[in-house]
């Protein structure tokens, strides 16, 4: 049991290490970058598998049609959803994700389809919420915690490529870990704060795309480069 507590102090040190050392490096990230929960569940279900940048272009859209409540989404005719989601890549597949989604909002008690808030799913507890998102059909983990923690304010650490390419490359885990055990890798050792948890995703993704790079990595002046060991 000591040395279970020891491990975990020394990997709660280190991940606050490298999360005081990005945050010297980029400042206060601020992110997620959204006007009403509804809208973080949108944008979280169309960054599937893109850029933010191509996200926003997609929401811009549908921010211009006002269909950023779900009672305005649902009855937007499908052939104009998907054209305003078309920047966001496969737009038809996440047409049908978001139709999923609000088809589950709205089965919800208490249900509002003018309320952008979201209240409903708010008031489910965590261990309650996750699971019902994950069984939306297209709501897989990342998305279900991006959700949780950007929409509803749950500490729910949101793991993505970036985060297994930083943990593989300084050799925490494997680059085949589940997602369970990389979200695990910060949850279990890190205080459940909803502000660390926002921050430290936001950064682990600035890093990627800055530095930590899946082709070639510039870990010179990478701000997690003085943390580098070499991966097996």
């Amino acid at each position: 049991m000591t040395r279970k507590r020891d491990a975990g102090a020394a990997r709660r040190k280190t991940l606050m290490a490298y999360f005081s050392a990005m945050s010297a490096h980029f400042g206060l990230c601020r992110w997620w970058p959204a006007q009403t929960p509804f809208e973080v569940a949108v944008g979280a279900v169309l960054t599937q598998n893109t850029a933010w940048t191509n996200v926003e272009k997609a929401l811009n859209r549908l921010r211009e049609k006002k269909a950023l409540t779900p009672d305005a989404l649902f009855r937007l005719p499908r052939r104009d959803l998907e054209e305003a989601l078309r920047p966001s890549g496969f737009y038809r597949l996440k047409a049908v994700r978001l139709s999923n989604l609000l088809v589950w909002l709205a089965s919800l008690p208490g249900w509002d389809p003018e309320d952008a808030s979201l209240v409903p799913a708010g008031r489910m507890p965590t261990e309650v919420l996750r699971p019902a998102l994950l069984a939306v059909s297209g709501i897989g983990p990342e998305t279900a915690d991006a959700i949780l923690l950007y929409a509803f304010s749950r500490p729910s650490f949101v793991v993505d490529a970036y985060t297994r390419r930083i943990l593989h490359r300084h050799g925490h885990l494997p680059a085949d870990s589940s997602y369970a055990d990389l979200r695990n890798f910060f949850m279990d050792v890190l205080p459940p704060d909803v502000a660390l948890f926002n921050e430290y995703h936001a950064l682990i993704v600035r890093t990627g795309h800055s530095f930590c790079k899946k082709g070639a990595p510039d870990c010179a002046p990478c701000p997690l480069g003085k943390f580098c060991e070499p991966a097996d």
